[in-house]
């Protein structure tokens, strides 16, 4: 290794892009910039009544350009000069519609105010309808074409929306080459790529999203997909063939772009792959550990040795892939459609009439905006705290986590949470109990289903800003699921986990273990079940079970 080599980590977010510079040979963090997308801020392109969520690819432009100067910046001049490599993970599946260049349509005059030529981001759901004709469809087949996506397609992946995007927009249908995730196209856009048919697409968004699979010899074939509908016919022909796990190199920085970051040409840029895989590598995954990166969803991975997976497949996950967390080993990802978004919407709710009832004749509008900044900065720490205090009795307010649908076990996003067992006496920290109790509860059920079906779970890792920042769900987490959880110390485990991949890219490393060795930063703190809470879970878990069986039933008869 070189006296000092320095990476960068990109990861792309919901709300916004971090970026930071590691030394690669210690993993020490040098400099971290964020950048808050501000067209995404202002709510543009999106109508959440109708689970649309659109993202603007000059949003994801300006802040990689700018995190990664700012990072620069703090960093010091002589370390532009010693960087290395730069890898990326985003949201996922987060695709967009691009023409034969690769350029997303919003980046064209005719389409920069259309949503349906901007990135559909993981959490739209507005192809519910295209993943249930999937599901229906696939059946038909002899091949079992679902079998490595939990048997089960969700439209939140790649072929739902990009079926309702042809069919909604019929110029966007005219103008679409290729369909395109985000997480292959900033790796394209920083090497320069002018041709779609070029572009190098990672293992992970492909079979974890996409239905590709080495056992298929790719994608599954043409007439899957055109007996689907016509408007399909010929489309697996402008998209890839074949795929690659995030330790190889998709090129070097182009010459615009080494320029508007100041960097070499020769800083190689890695394959790219979803936040929570390469979140997974940043904290430091164990075989048979369920990393779980909670942020505004949790997504959920496990690795394991393909050799002892022995043909094992789980049912109702996000998919298992060789090679999509780890090299060498299958990734298999689950998670949860809402979790930190949870907390966010009640903490909305609560602050309804601070942003709504804005005519005070006490206080001035400056004043006004202050105080309902400090309450929302605050509202969750003292939920959490005062919920802390509650007693736990089985009979006690009962939620459902499905706020956003449900992603696993078994994909379902047109169902809805409740909340039951109220009365007078129920208060906001009751209700937060059994919200925070519900998002804990849906991370058991995925537990379970791994468990059931073969796959050994041995503890938990939490890493993202709700592991890191809220004891209080930690601690119910550990005695819901009645196994220890330890929480990374890595601030950015997704961006570290980038900057590990871009080391292995640029040879630093030859593998990615050796990576996570030489630059993990361990771990802060380990929450133990407690035992007196872990009795009354149990018997409080059969009745969100209960619960969950009769919402969905309910609302088959809507």
């Amino acid at each position: 290794m070189p006296e000092k080599s320095f990476v960068i980590g990109v990861d792309y977010g919901t709300d916004s892009v971090r970026s930071v510079i590691l030394d690669a040979q210690n993993g020490e963090e040098i400099a971290s910039a964020s950048f808050e997308y501000p067209r995404w801020k202002a709510g543009l392109f999106c109508n959440p009544e109708q689970n649309q969520f659109r993202q603007h690819p000059l949003d994801y432009i300006e802040g990689l350009e700018a995190t990664i100067k700012e990072c620069l910046h703090k960093a010091g001049s002589n370390v532009a000069s010693q960087v290395k490599a730069i890898s990326v993970d985003t949201t996922g599946s987060t695709p967009v519609a691009v023409n034969e260049s690769g350029t997303p349509l919003a980046l064209l005059p005719d389409f920069e105010n259309n949503p349906n030529g901007m990135f559909v981001l993981w959490k739209d759901h507005t192809s519910i309808k295209e993943a249930a004709e999937i599901n229906a469809h696939a059946p038909k087949f002899p091949v079992n074409y679902l079998q490595y996506v939990g048997g089960i397609y969700s439209s939140e992946w790649f072929w739902a929306k990009l079926l309702h995007i042809l069919r909604v927009d019929p110029a966007v249908r005219e103008a679409c080459y290729s369909w395109v995730e985000h997480c292959d196209w900033i790796p394209f856009l920083l090497t320069g790529g002018n041709d779609v048919r070029n572009m190098k697409r990672g293992v992970c968004s492909a079979g974890h999203k996409a239905l590709w699979a080495a056992d298929f010899g790719g994608l599954p074939p043409n007439d899957f997909f055109s007996s689907l509908d016509p408007l399909l016919n010929g489309f697996t022909s402008r998209l890839f063939d074949e795929t690659c796990t995030s330790d190889k190199s998709a090129g070097t920085l182009s010459e615009e772009w080494a320029e508007r970051l100041g960097l070499s040409k020769n800083v190689v840029v890695g394959v790219g792959a979803f936040d929570a895989h390469m979140g997974a590598v940043g904290g430091q995954v164990e075989p048979y550990y369920l990393s779980k990166v909670m942020g505004t969803s949790t997504c959920d991975i496990l690795i394991a040795p393909a050799g002892e997976v022995n043909g094992i497949l789980v049912n109702g996950i996000c998919g298992q892939v060789d090679g999509s967390v780890v090299p060498g080993m299958i990734g298999l990802e689950a998670g949860q459609s809402a979790f930190g978004d949870i907390y966010a919407w009640f903490r909305n709710i609560l602050l309804w009439p601070l942003n709504n009832l804005r005519n005070s004749s006490i206080i001035d509008e400056s004043t006004v905006e202050k105080l309902i900044k400090e309450q929302s900065d605050q509202i969750i720490s003292e939920l959490s705290s005062a919920a802390s205090k509650l007693p736990i009795n089985e009979s006690d307010e009962l939620s459902i986590d499905w706020l956003n649908g449900r992603r696993t076990p078994d994909a379902n996003q047109e169902v809805k949470a409740t909340i039951t067992g109220l009365n007078l006496g129920t208060d906001a920290p009751r209700i937060f109990k059994s919200l925070v109790e519900a998002s804990c509860f849906g991370a058991k059920a995925i537990v379970e289903r791994f468990i059931e079906q073969g796959i050994p779970v041995k503890g938990l890792i939490g890493m993202g800003g709700v592991a890191k920042k809220s004891p209080y769900i930690m601690q119910t987490m550990a005695d819901v699921m009645n196994m220890p959880i330890k929480i990374h110390k890595s601030e950015q485990t997704c961006a570290t986990g980038a900057a590990m991949f871009a080391a292995t890219a640029a040879g630093i490393y030859s593998n990615v273990q050796e990576a996570m060795s030489a630059m993990g930063q361990g771990f802060e703190k380990e929450y133990y079940p407690r035992k007196e809470n872990v009795e009354i879970y149990e018997k409080r878990y059969l009745k969100y079970q209960k619960l969950g069986e009769f919402t969905e039933q309910l609302l088959k008869y809507k």
